[in-house]
């Protein structure tokens, strides 16, 4: 799978040590030295400067790695397990990151909110379109499972309007919140629906999300050593992203303080950082010609973002009395319901081509041109 350009040696070490066994032990070590060390390195004239890019590097390596493993053990599980496995790993990245950046500095009421919303209009606009329009150029019209397709929109309706929509309405608590009951109920439903999901995806119904023409589990993928050492492995690097998180989050704030740009584009950040690699998997499926692995990817990580990171980020609001913005204002309520609305249509045939792909990536378009020009 390399190039024939690739340097024969340093690409293919960088790659041994990035997908083997040493590299989550190493982030593990270094994540641990900063957050026993970071403050002080940060106080220093050269350090200081270079620290938040090499921060950023060593998380978005943790990442990579992270997922890589999560790769190793989907494809073992086969479907649907594998995708399961790949969303919750990026889900506990996400909650790593959201939680940190809130805890920093004085914190960030809106960030939750505007992660969740930028995980939907990039997954369902964004990996969704550019799946369609790249499977489009290359198959000329490409086909998936109405049901799974169905299924995922219905519940990620409902979860979009209950956590981003409906507290700008509420009246227990003024202003765009929800009242500690109310976050308490929406993320008890909203835990209770997703979990009847994975039942639905997993056991009851788990036909209508299976890849057709796909990859099996075991018999594509050699076994390790050890059965339970890709566990292990996906384990400590997870460990390792929730330590650098915290170093993470004041440098993102740093860094977009510093350019001068809207702080609703931390949240696009953090979702960009979280959604890469997943997004280069259910791209190179669409390439495959396997697009309900795509989809599956896609939709599957926009219901898990909810379903799991709103009662996480609620249940920590609680605990510790900081305020959550929920509500979205109404230019982004407008964008969230054309989203759906034309997700509905895009889903309801069973079949794409290039000008589904292209009307979801102009959605996409006009959500980032907003938040630079509202």
């Amino acid at each position: 799978m390399s190039s024939p350009d690739t340097p024969p040696g340093a690409r293919a070490a960088w790659s041994r040590f990035l997908h083997g066994r040493s590299a989550p032990p190493v982030l593990l070590a270094y994540a641990v030295a900063m957050l026993a060390f970071g403050a002080r390195l940060s106080t220093l004239p050269v350090l200081g400067s270079v620290l938040p890019i090499v921060e950023l590097t060593m998380l978005i390596l943790a990442v990579a790695v992270a997922v890589h493993h999560a790769e190793t053990i989907a494809h073992r599980l086969g479907e649907p397990y594998g995708t399961l496995v790949l969303t919750m790993a990026v889900t506990v990245i996400e909650c790593s990151l959201i939680l940190a950046v809130m805890l920093s500095g004085d914190g960030n009421a809106t960030l939750a909110r505007d992660t969740v919303f930028s995980v939907i209009m990039l997954v369902c606009n964004g990996l969704v379109g550019l799946c369609f329009l790249i499977g489009g150029l290359r198959w000329g019209e490409q086909t998936f499972r109405t049901t799974s397709a169905r299924a995922y929109l219905m519940v990620l309706v409902p979860f979009g309007v209950l956590t981003m929509v409906l507290p700008g309405f509420t009246t227990s608590a003024a202003g765009p919140f929800y009242s500690t009951a109310q976050i308490a109920f929406v993320s008890m439903v909203t835990l209770a629906l997703y979990g009847i999901f994975l039942y639905v995806q997993t056991v009851r119904h788990r036909g209508f999300f299976d890849v057709e023409g796909g990859e099996g589990g075991a018999e594509t993928e050699p076994s390790m050593a050890s059965a339970t050492m890709p566990y292990a492995l996906l384990g400590i690097a997870l460990i390792a992203i929730v330590l650098l998180a915290k170093s993470f989050a004041a440098s993102i704030a740093f860094a977009v303080a510093a350019i001068g740009a809207p702080p609703a584009i931390v949240g696009v950040l953090v979702a960009l950082l979280v959604l890469l690699p997943e997004s280069v998997a259910a791209i190179q499926a669409a390439r495959a010609d396997q697009l309900q692995r795509s989809i599956n990817l896609a939709l599957g990580s926009s219901l898990a973002t909810i379903g799991l990171t709103f009662p996480a980020v609620g249940a920590l609001s609680l605990v510790l009395g900081k305020p959550l913005v929920l509500a979205l204002g109404p230019t982004e309520m407008v964008l969230l319901v054309l989203t759906l609305v034309v997700s509905m249509v895009t889903f309801s045939g069973g079949r794409t081509n290039i000008l589904s792909g292209s009307v979801h990536l102009v959605l996409l378009a006009t959500f980032v041109f907003l938040i630079f020009v509202p």
